[in-house]
């Protein structure tokens, strides 16, 4: 029989402390590894961006391409609504540009943001005010809600971004 940790033979017992170191390195390796695992996600996440941003802006300016890339960074989110996993969160405001492009017969120029930094600002503007103005209500699950919104924090911090060039 034990009372409080001591034994039969009146020593403690065993494993209790060897348990608690075990559980904080293991609580270590687990921090770090996710910590790892966070990293390479923003490693995915910024290569997704910036595949985003080849496909409506391959001929603009380092700068556009900055503010792209600190917006995305700064929201979680890009103007194409794809994720750090490479799928579609949703449609997004310059996704729908693009395909009106493509119904028009463009096949070849998919640039939405242009060759000018003032370019890419009426590009944004336009998305973020057909993202707040739908001419077509259709309810959509939270998800998409969820998504919407931050599509609207990117062209907000994009535009700010853009203004400041």
């Amino acid at each position: 029989m034990g009372i409080n940790g001591i034994g039969t033979a009146g020593y403690p017992l065993t494993g209790h402390m060897g348990t608690k170191t075990g559980r904080s390195a293991e609580s270590g390796a687990v921090g770090f590894m996710e910590a790892m695992k966070e990293k390479a996600a923003q490693g995915k996440a910024a290569d997704q961006d910036e595949k985003a941003f080849e496909m409506v802006g391959p001929n603009a300016p380092q700068e556009v391409k900055d503010a792209w890339m600190e917006a995305a960074k700064e929201v979680n989110a890009n103007g194409m609504g794809i994720r750090g996993n490479g799928m579609m969160s949703h449609i997004s405001q310059m996704m729908v540009q693009r395909l009106n492009k493509q119904l028009k017969g463009e096949t070849e120029n998919f640039d939405i943001l242009g060759n000018t930094v003032e370019s890419a600002i009426q590009a944004a503007q336009k998305a973020l005010y057909d993202l707040e103005h739908p001419l077509v209500y259709t309810p959509k699950s939270m998800e998409v809600r969820q998504a919407r919104i931050k599509e609207g924090e990117f062209y907000r911090a994009f535009l700010e971004k853009l203004e400041q060039i």
